[in-house]
């Protein structure tokens, strides 16, 4: 896994930009700690840091073909580049390298466009192709990888995060009504392809972004595709376990260092077990795992707190029972209060936005204790989108809700806001029209009505709103300490397959994800295979609450704070004096979260110098 960033300019000179060029460069250091290239000519520049995953020695980017009239440069990994590797020899492509790096390269001069088709895997990548004078940017199906844009006046300069953008002078850190409505309606899953920043898009999933001198255009390259789903409950199980077995090989390959990533929950759960089997059968090599727990943890009884029906108990059991049955090094990366409070500030500056605060800082800290050991972890994340794992899947007035239905109790932070400011931003209008337009979006099925209509437009949602959301959470976290996650759920082939399982079958036996649990019973002891979903673990004991909450109450004794200029002091008072209701972001039920939204949100304002303007 890389940064990587560019620029390309009609109008100027980029072989005298070289400060500017570092600059940018630089902010994707925690992303490629190994190495860094700068390609550059006269109106095109592309930058790239290196994580080294695969062939240590080469793969240097950025990559120029022989000829030197197409340049890449590379985040990401591709699983198949072997059989591609294969195919474009015979087709007599030359290799100087065993990167999959060189694959892609070789791929795009092999097949032009149409490269992307045969692509399996995460990545994010740019190709300047001198021939055309033409950038092409590419982003994966899912949206693993993270890829940033921002137009100018005869170019455009791109970036894996929002960071290496703004630390060109030609941008700003500005905020319209449309970025501001992003933040405070839905501080979770937010609208794939706004990039928040006054300008800045990101480029959505399966999708890729051409600039050639007439401009640029952004188009789709992949899609989900209705169909009827004619293979029987037996036959949809043996499937799924194929698909997961097929993708756990592929995503083990690695030069460096890997592990998985074991809470306990089924999803992860399934992955170590076949990750095991796998890396034992092909290597001999015993498997490390690796999972987050607090200080005390067992000390919290499930009537502790409120929030029990996302915590249905604690993960750090059921994780050492998986290690134990399939036998491979599992190792707590146990967390403190005090860390958390130390680290509060990551998420903020990982997202270059307001984060979800210890539920960003908790996974920074995790991946922050596995990389001493590792570079790669497989992850579990995604199933529940995939399988639809969810309450809002099973909840009738969550899945009937005319709206998204993790919004039906209310518009989150833009509640907060001045009255007046309420009124321009309009939160229902602005929810529901990004609501029509997804439903507008929904790959129907011809003759599907009722709740299994219904169901497909929820199971499209959370593909496309809370999956991204959570898959940019993870990046931040993983690249901010240079560990590669890779998302073994995320493969195209198996979301293309279970997208069109009926509801049925995905919840046989009536529980949720009854598929997956019963694609991989017989890899897991029986009481992680039928246990119930636990929401990711948060820090639940009065002192970090009491922290936060001392924050805010800080935050609204100071007169001049900016984020004042938009929250109504008093409602934000209301949220510690209990006589309003704690905003919800969607992540977990946590009045903590909340409130450091809001302190965050303030820190944001400061830090990045952001002109808010609407």
């Amino acid at each position: 896994m890389c940064g990587i960033t560019g620029w390309v300019s009609w109008q100027d000179d980029l072989t005298k930009q070289d400060k500017t060029l570092e600059a940018m460069n630089q902010t994707m250091a925690c992303r490629g700690p190994d190495a860094d290239g700068i390609w550059v000519r006269n109106h095109v520049a592309l930058c790239h840091r290196r994580l080294s995953i695969i062939d240590l020695d080469g793969g240097k980017q950025p990559m120029a073909s022989q000829a030197g009239d197409v340049v890449l440069t590379y985040s990401g990994e591709i699983y198949n580049f072997q059989e591609l590797r294969t195919e474009l020899s015979a087709l007599g492509r030359n290799f100087r390298t065993r990167s999959d790096t060189e694959v892609v390269l070789h791929a795009y001069l092999q097949w032009g466009d149409a490269f992307v088709d045969r692509l399996n895997g995460m990545y994010a990548f740019a190709i300047w192709d001198q021939r055309q004078e033409r950038l092409l940017l590419v982003r994966d199906r899912l949206g693993i990888k993270p890829l940033y844009y921002y137009p100018l006046d005869g170019g455009v300069v791109f970036g894996s995060e929002p960071k290496a953008i703004l630390a060109n002078p030609k941008v700003s850190a500005g905020i319209d009504l449309t970025g501001l409505s992003e933040l405070l309606i839905f501080p979770g899953p937010r609208t794939t392809g706004e990039g928040i920043y006054r300008g800045m898009r990101e480029l959505r999933p399966g999708h890729v972004f051409e600039l050639t001198r007439e401009g640029g255009i952004e188009r789709r390259y992949w899609q989900l595709t209705s169909f009827l789903h004619t293979d029987t409950e037996q036959e949809t199980i043996r499937t799924v376990r194929d698909y997961l077995e097929d993708i756990t090989t592929r995503q083990l390959i690695s030069d460096v260092p890997l592990c998985s990533l074991l809470s306990g929950g089924v999803d992860s759960s399934a992955m170590t077990a076949l990750a095991a089997k796998n890396l034992r059968a092909s290597t001999g090599q015993t498997l490390d795992s690796f999972a987050v727990d607090f200080v005390d943890s067992d000390k919290i009884t499930s009537s502790s707190t409120p929030e029990d029906t996302w915590w249905s108990s604690l993960d750090a059991p059921f994780a050492r029972e998986v290690a134990n049955h399939v036998k491979c090094n599992h190792t707590p990366i146990v967390l403190s209060n005090d860390l958390l409070i130390e680290h509060e500030d990551i998420g903020l500056k990982t997202r270059d936005l307001p984060g979800w605060g210890d539920f960003d800082t908790s996974l920074y800290l995790l991946f922050k204790g596995v990389r001493e050991r590792s570079t790669v972890a497989l992850s579990g994340e995604s199933a529940d989108e995939v399988f639809g794992g969810y309450y809002y899947f099973q909840d009738p007035q969550a899945l009937h809700h005319d709206g998204f239905p993790w919004l039906r109790e209310g518009m989150a932070f833009a509640d907060l806001l001045h009255d007046s400011h309420i009124a321009k931003i309009k939160p229902q209008e602005y929810a529901h029209q990004r609501y029509l337009e997804t439903m507008a979006e929904v790959p129907r099925l011809e003759g599907e009505t009722g709740t299994d209509a219904r169901l497909r437009e929820v199971f499209y949602m959370a593909l496309t709103h809370w999956l991204p959301a959570l898959l940019h959470r993870k990046d931040r976290a993983s690249m901010a300490v240079g560990l590669e996650v890779r998302v073994p759920f995320c493969d195209h082939r198996l979301v293309e397959y279970v997208w069109n399982v009926p509801w049925h079958i995905k919840q046989m036996g009536g529980m949720e994800k009854g598929l997956l649990r019963h694609a991989v019973a017989d890899a897991l002891p029986e009481s992680v295979a039928w246990r119930k979903k636990s929401g990711y673990p948060a820090a639940r004991d009065d002192k970090y609450l009491k922290h936060v909450r001392a924050q805010l109450a800080a935050l609204l004794e100071r007169p001049t704070e900016p984020v004042f200029d938009l929250f109504d002091r008093a409602k934000v008072a209301g949220i510690l004096d209990g006589t309003r209701p704690v905003p919800y972001i969607g992540t977990a039920p946590s009045p903590a979260h909340s409130m450091s939204y809001i302190v965050s949100f303030n820190k944001w304002i400061k830090n990045y110098g952001v002109d808010i303007h609407f």
